[in-house]
């Protein structure tokens, strides 16, 4: 059978509610809600602070690296534990060394989502920032990537997919651009899980940033950070604690090796158990039967929502230009009015923005089903 029209809804938890916020926060298998359960019982049967917890702990810890590096092609080291997208931009937005003649260059400006846009703009203190100018769908030209960047650049900041409009930024053409005279750092938050082949050897980035409760369908409080072994050189740590660094000569403070580098204080165990058992679940389904899959869904809701009068689409209009994210507005209604009315048929979508203009968007994923997509669109055409 092919997998990527397998109906999986069982698989989850099961609900009266139409779920389509996947790009927000996804819903978790079963399995990674009963292994988080399996953890706590063990956990505590063998005593959190015993001799037998840290062996435990560390292999948890491990497995959900191996099980990450997988997914993005990396080595098990370079994957640092956080508890979310923001940690990690937040790590290369504090970590990297600035003078006064340094600038850094984003995308879109406001159009970018605030967790890749406010730590950024926070340098605007001390750095020049540069802003690329996008078309409707938030892409760029490379050429204007190209001509912005000079001797003080110091990093290129970009979202892999735009929480907006889905658009999938060209990443490996911008790291061909970039490989070896900028450091290259990409918010992947909305493409970990729904994206296929994602190989950051590729993509030649040195940082990337995401976390396990969107695509990844882990728990809330998990997020990953990808840090290149060489670029780790770059980043001073934000925070320190005995766990990523050391003492020597009495009182000189020096840093542990990658990933205990960037790791302070204690993780999110119980979620990081979560977290891989959610990460093996799609990678036996395959990322790129996830990616047919919610590409179907998608392309099933585009279709059917522009059969609707006074529907208004935003994205790109070719399904390889963009993830599942399906941006609409419907003329003379409010979008939060349409995601509060929905919300009271048991059907969740979420307000977001384009610039300043309120839209109302959809995220299906692998769980979701075609019988699900024409219930929405049969409650949207009766608003």
């Amino acid at each position: 059978m092919n997998l990527a029209s397998k109906d999986i809804s069982s698989d989850f938890p099961i609900s009266e509610k139409i779920y389509l916020n996947n790009a927000s926060v996804s819903l978790m298998p079963t399995q990674s809600i009963e292994a988080m359960k399996e953890f706590l019982l063990t956990y505590n049967s063998i005593g959190p602070d015993s001799k037998d917890s840290e062996p435990f702990v560390t292999e948890k810890l491990r497995n959900v690296r191996k099980t990450i590096s997988k997914i993005i092609s990396c080595q098990p080291d370079e994957v640092i534990l956080t508890q979310s997208t923001t940690d990690g931009i937040n790590f290369v937005a504090n970590g990297l060394s600035f003078d006064n003649d340094s600038n850094i260059i984003i995308r879109g400006m406001s159009h970018e989502h605030h967790a890749n846009f406010y730590p950024w703009i926070k340098l605007e203190e001390k750095i020049s920032i540069k802003n690329l100018p996008i078309d409707s769908n938030g892409f760029f030209k490379l050429d204007d990537l190209e001509s912005f960047l000079d001797s003080n650049t110091k990093l290129v900041a970009l979202s892999h997919v735009l929480y907006n409009t889905g658009s999938i930024l060209p990443v490996e053409e911008i790291g061909k651009i970039l490989h070896e005279k900028v450091p290259f750092f990409i918010d992947a938050a909305q493409s970990i899980g729904c994206i296929g082949d994602i190989d950051v050897s590729k993509i030649q980035c040195d940082f990337m940033s995401f976390n396990g409760s969107k695509w990844l369908c882990g728990p809330m409080g998990t997020g990953l950070f990808y840090c290149n072994r060489k670029s780790s050189e770059l980043l001073e740590p934000k925070t320190i604690g005995g766990e990523s660094a050391m003492i020597y000569d009495d009182s000189k403070i020096a840093y542990k090796e990658l990933p205990d580098k960037f790791q302070t204080g204690f993780r999110n165990y119980v979620g990081i158990v979560g977290l891989e058992s959610s990460a093996n679940y799609l990678l036996k389904f395959g990322i790129k039967n996830i990616q047919e899959k919610n590409q179907n869904l998608s392309n099933l809701l585009r279709e059917e929502l522009s059969k609707i009068p006074n529907i208004i689409l935003y994205g790109p209009e070719n399904q390889s230009d963009r993830t599942s994210i399906v941006s609409f507005n419907i003329n003379g209604f409010d979008s939060q009015e349409i995601v509060d009315k929905l919300e009271k048929q048991n059907i969740v979508l979420a307000v977001r923005e384009i610039m300043e203009k309120k839209i109302v968007r959809a995220s299906p994923h692998f769980f979701n089903t075609e019988n699900q997509i024409l219930k929405v669109i049969d409650a949207i055409k009766k608003l």
